[in-house]
């Protein structure tokens, strides 16, 4: 044994040291399905830990996360790590594009680094509409001591997960699309996994469980809200409370006060509120569907309670105002034009957010991708992005990339839609590390989409109704834009983001429209470095590297086996040493590589 463990620390060391000066946080997932009754009737969601919504991962900028999932469900899983920028090492980013599911029954670790980040992001399951039964929790990035954040500490941390929400499962809902259905209007709106408090006895069945988030008269607390549902922008507010402002998907912004703020699909906001109201009663917490005949969606409204601990009484009466926009189709897109990035504070580094000049560098390429209405090929009800129905390969991008697998996808991706017949097809685009590029989204579609790049930061430089063209750069915002991940994209508008390509790897751009996405509104940026790459500018492929596909034949044992060199590599660390770690061994699986390792981690771990 004392043989085995010297040999095996001492590769396994190696790969660790390069991390191990950062501390580490570690998570040891089950993902299961449990039954829940958020509407109030019983239906079967996908929690983790027995856990709906699932635990917020608590992290510091240059954390390195280590994330044990075991796929409890009976389908294929993958956990995305929306935002999360897994800086040059896109294997453990959760997505096709880059990793074979997890099996059911196996169990798969992620070990990643949120390097040089700070703000609010979530994870969840991207597969087959996993996320319209669960699976999601939220990612707190917060700053190192010796940074400061440009607000004072606030009393408390709330996050706050908003969504639309279907009694049908996920499974029922999947059918639905490829049986060329639409999914119709949502059930409800849901407050961290709970229904609405009933408002309006006509509208709300009695006996739903709502959330209430309790709070002290005259403190100020930061609200994480996150809009992980599956397809309906949700205008959020607090009654008789402002919102300050403060940071979103990993910037700090211009501070500034709403009384409401839209906030779409994928989309995620920190707001200052403060307690400064007489507590004559509870307050409405709510966020109600946006862009819909709003005397129809009535019932997809959520609501939750504000309660202060010197409350007199419940909640009742009429809820806040929504926006009265229904002619002026300006109202949120000005909203969103006016959010800005504080480029005189720091935020993961002390330099400030507006040292890098983005508005006055030279673009290296330009996409424009325009989605149109749902359309039918080879009978079959897609969707496109300039023309490319985007259908996921068996063989992951860039494993086929890194063993010379030919076919699997194509580099034809065009820099502007072509007009002619939809095509289905793995088209994606193909680009340079250290590019920067140009990327027009232009929604010839009558709904909201939002656009999510993975891996990446970008800034958000224009947005305007009509079709976009080349004298639209006159109206780009160069200076202070913000820098987000996901951005909205209004029907028959355009919005323009910009980027550094300084990741090499595959790298997912999707809309985060589950029933769009679905249907095939997706693509990928290849980013190659010609002088570097592999082993030198991105990272080498995991030791615990699953293989599918083309590739299947490389799997030569079970779940068990990639867990040997992650635990004894973690045991090899001396500063790991201590009862945290204790968390990493707590479901394994059974095998012999699995005893070995928990061999290892008693003897070291002993008294």
């Amino acid at each position: 044994m004392a043989a085995l463990l010297a040999v095996a620390i001492a590769v396994a060391v190696l790969a660790a040291a390069a991390q191990a000066a950062d501390p580490f946080a570690f998570f040891d997932w089950d993902v299961s399905y449990i039954t829940a009754s958020p509407l109030g009737v019983p239906q079967q969601v996908i929690a983790i830990n027995k856990q709906f919504p699932g635990p917020v991962m608590n992290l510091t900028t240059n954390y390195n996360v280590v994330v044990n999932v075991l796929n409890s469900l009976d389908e294929p899983l993958l956990i995305t790590w929306d935002g999360i920028q897994h800086r040059k090492n896109c294997w453990q980013d959760g997505v096709l594009g880059t990793t074979c599911p997890i099996p059911p029954g196996w169990n798969w670790t992620y070990n990643f680094q949120v390097k040089d980040q700070i703000g609010s992001f979530f994870y969840f399951p991207p597969l087959g509409m996993q996320r319209a039964a669960g699976g999601f929790g939220g990612i707190t990035v917060n700053n190192r001591a010796v940074i400061s954040v440009p607000f004072d500490t606030p009393d408390g941390d709330i996050t706050l997960f908003i969504g639309d929400w279907y009694k049908k499962n996920h499974t029922q809902l999947r059918k639905m699309l490829d049986d060329g259905k639409e999914l119709g209007m949502p059930d409800g709106v849901l407050m961290n996994g709970k229904g609405p408090y009933r408002y309006n006895d006509s509208l709300v069945p009695d006996g739903i469980d709502y959330e209430t988030i309790k709070v002290e008269p005259g403190k100020t607390y930061r609200f994480r809200v996150h809009n992980v549902g599956v397809s309906t922008s949700l205008n959020f507010r607090i009654q008789n409370h402002n919102l300050a402002l403060v940071e979103t998907e990993g910037s700090y912004t211009m501070k500034q006060n709403f009384t409401n703020l839209d906030i779409h699909v994928g989309q995620s906001y920190s707001f200052l509120v403060t307690m400064d109201q007489n507590a004559s009663s509870d307050y409405y917490i709510v966020a109600s569907a946006r862009f819909v005949n709003e005397s129809l969606w009535t019932r997809v409204t959520g609501v939750a309670i504000l309660q202060y601990s010197n409350s007199k009484g419940k909640a009742s009466g009429p809820l806040p105002d929504p926006p009265n926009d229904e002619y002026d189709k300006t109202f949120s897109m000005n909203q969103a034009r006016s959010i800005r990035m504080n480029v005189s504070t720091g935020a993961a580094r002390p330099n400030p957010q507006g040292s890098f000049h983005y508005g006055s560098i030279n673009v290296s390429q330009v996409y424009k991708l325009r989605n149109e209405p749902p359309v039918i090929i080879n009978g079959k009800k897609r969707t496109t992005l300039s023309g490319i129905s985007y259908s996921p390969p068996d063989t992951p991008l860039r494993l086929a990339d890194l063993y010379d697998k030919k076919g699997v996808y194509t580099l034809d991706f065009p820099t502007m839609p072509i007009d002619g017949p939809p095509v289905i097809g793995t088209s994606i685009i193909n680009s340079t590390y250290k590019n920067f590029l140009e990327i027009v989204f232009q929604n010839n579609d009558t709904i909201v989409q939002t656009y999510h790049i993975d891996g990446y930061a970008f800034w958000v430089v224009g947005m305007d109704y009509g079709e976009w063209t080349e004298n639209s750069r006159g109206t780009y915002n160069k200076w202070d834009g913000v820098s987000r991940c996901t951005t909205q994209v209004f029907p028959g508008a355009w919005t323009a983001v910009m980027l550094s390509l300084d990741s090499p790897g595959f790298w997912n751009v999707r809309t985060e429209n589950l029933d769009t996405w679905y249907l095939g509104q997706e693509t990928y940026i290849r980013v190659v470095d010609p002088e570097g790459g592999y082993n030198v500018t991105e990272m080498v492929a995991p030791e615990n590297m699953l293989y599918c596909g083309l590739l299947k034949d490389k799997q030569k044992c079970g779940p068990d086996a990639s867990w040997f060199i992650k635990i004894v590599s973690l045991c090899s660390n001396t500063e790991l040493l201590s009862a945290r770690g204790f968390g990493l061994f707590g479901r394994l699986g059974v095998g012999p590589l699995t005893k070995i390792a928990r061999a290892c981690a008693q003897l070291l771990f002993a008294d």
